[in-house]
Formats: structure tokens, C-alpha cells, sequence
């Protein structure tokens, strides 16, 4: 690898500037500013993962209420990795905009009740609770958004493909929230090449602790869980990915695009150059520029 990169220097024409490599955030980058606060939480159960923060614009809503995101973060489905406090940011910069977010929390793989069926169970319910609050907190339900940031990204995807679950499946309900368009921010939507690429930065073992052991009773442990399965469920999605993302594989990106297209679901892939993980959720980045952009075209 390294003489194949020497002797591609080697053959650059002479005067010919060499591209530097960007210089990417890291999480301390972004964690480390004072972080903005959300307007209200409320729990849609007992354990204190189980919350939803509400972000609400300033003024008076729209006469239909205010236009809403539903927000998932990521964070390798693990707590300890992360929860919902690093989406504040991003959270604020919407609510700053006009934009109502609904702010989901849930336990993840490493946490009691979390995996299977948990993890899943809670994202549902904290996604469903919207419609139970809608109208105290002034929300627009006709074109909700799921936006979702690297493992967020698969559960958003995943939320907005709830209607296609099996009917035998611990995770089907009959009338899940409708979710009108998806973006996903650097995700991991397909569990099985997920798990099948030592490469990606969450690891392999914790999509097993996800998905669960299969069994007599659920020999495809990916058939209720991983995105690709569901396909299609006639929802728009747009994927953003950081051309220099070091975490998630862009492959990922890719492929899953390919799979939602062939299947005859509208998929795009955005992929920002000199972008890393960290810029999908910072802000000030052109990757967050084109989500919020990609946000406004699906709620207009």
C-alpha cells in the first residue's frame, strides 16, 4: 500500500500541487461548546433513557402548527457512546430556523432492556408519542421528517419503514406515526453488510447485540430489523455522507442506495467532499448546510 502510493507521487507532472488532506472535527471539537438546551422533555416510559426533548421556534406556529423534524441519534446503538444531547446543536440551529424537533431518546445495547426487541420498541414509541403530543406542543404531523445521524440513520430509515414489518413481528403495530421523507447523516442502514464490514467504526459484534440470537422462532434475525428487508416502503430518503468519513465506510452509503433504487424506493446519496463524521452534525459544516436544505425541500 505504501509503494503504490509513493509511486503515485512519483508519477504526479512536475509543478503539480498535492491535494492536502482536510482537516476533520473531532468529537471534542464539537462536545466541547457550551451546549443550547431544548425547550422541554417529556417520557413516553419509566426508564430515564426512555425521554424525547422538544425544540420549539419562537412566535406563533403556522396555523397547522410548526414544521417538525424527528430527530434520532447514534452512537453505535450504544449509550454509552452516546444520547441525545449530541444532536443540541443541530437541534438548536432548526429551532432557530422555524423548525420544531422532536428529539428522541432510547436504551441502547448496553443498557437493561436494551437490543432486541428494546431498542427498537423504544425508538417506536418515543416516535409515536409525537401524535400524542402534537397538539400541546403545536406540531405539524402532516409531513414529519426523520433525520438521523450514523446509527440514527439506520433507525430513522428504520421508523420510516415501520408499516412494511412482518404482522408476526414483536415490532409491528397497526398505525405507526407517518413518516413523509428521511435523511440520513453518515448511517448505517444495512445491518447485514454492517456486520459483514470489520471496517466501520461501530464494529461487527454490536450489530449481533442488536439484531439478537437467532432462533428456532426467528431464524432471520435481519428480516424485522434491518432496512434493506422492508424495502420498498415508498418513502423518499436522502443519505449524507462525508467523502472523508473515517467511521462509516461510504460503501455503505452506496450500496444501500443501490438496493433502496432497485427495489423502486427514491434514494440519493449526497456525498460531501472534505467531510468526516463529526461535520454530518456541526452546524456551521456544508454537509449540515445541504441536510437543512434536503430538510426544507421534504417539508415544503
Amino acid at each position: 500500500m505504501i509503494r503504490l502510493a509513493i509511486c503515485a507521487l512519483l508519477a504526479l507532472t512536475p509543478g503539480m500541487a498535492v491535494a492536502e488532506t482536510p482537516t476533520l472535527l473531532t468529537w471534542p471539537d464539537l462536545t466541547k461548546r457550551a451546549q443550547p438546551k431544548p425547550d422541554a422533555t417529556i417520557a413516553y416510559g419509566d426508564d430515564h433513557l426512555q425521554k424525547v426533548d422538544v425544540w420549539m421556534p419562537t412566535g406563533d406556529a403556522p396555523r397547522r402548527g410548526f414544521p417538525t423534524v424527528l430527530m434520532v441519534h447514534g452512537g453505535c446503538w450504544t449509550t454509552s457512546i452516546a444520547d441525545r444531547s449530541l444532536m443540541n446543536w443541530i437541534a438548536n440551529d432548526l429551532r432557530r430556523s422555524g423548525i420544531a424537533v422532536w428529539n428522541i431518546d432510547y436504551r441502547g445495547v448496553d443498557r437493561s432492556g436494551g437490543g432486541y426487541p428494546g431498542t427498537f420498541l423504544d425508538v417506536a414509541k418515543a416516535s409515536d408519542a409525537l401524535l400524542t403530543h402534537a397538539k400541546r406542543y403545536r406540531l405539524d404531523t402532516r409531513r414529519v421528517v426523520a433525520v438521523g445521524h450514523s446509527a440514527g440513520g439506520h433507525l430513522a430509515l428504520w421508523l420510516a419503514a415501520r408499516g412494511r414489518l412482518p404482522k408476526d413481528s414483536v415490532l409491528h403495530v397497526a398505525h405507526p406515526l407517518k413518516i413523509a421523507h428521511v435523511i440520513s447523516l453518515g448511517g448505517l442502514p444495512d445491518l447485514a453488510a454492517t456486520a459483514a464490514s470489520p471496517d466501520n467504526g461501530c464494529g461487527v459484534e454490536v450489530v449481533g447485540k442488536l439484531v439478537g440470537a437467532p432462533s428456532p422462532a426467528r431464524a432471520d434475525v435481519y428480516r424485522d430489523t434491518s432496512v434493506p428487508r422492508l424495502l420498498p416502503f415508498g418513502v423518499g430518503q436522502d443519505l449524507v455522507n462525508g467523502a472523508e468519513d473515517r467511521i462509516i465506510p461510504l460503501r455503505l452509503g452506496t450500496g444501500y442506495v443501490a438496493h433502496a433504487r432497485a427495489a423502486g424506493d427514491r434514494a440519493e446519496l449526497h456525498v460531501m467532499p472534505a467531510t468526516g463524521h463529526v461535520e454530518l452534525i456541526a452546524p456551521e459544516s456544508a454537509a449540515w448546510a445541504e441536510a437543512k436544505r434536503l430538510i426544507w425541500a421534504a417539508l415544503r
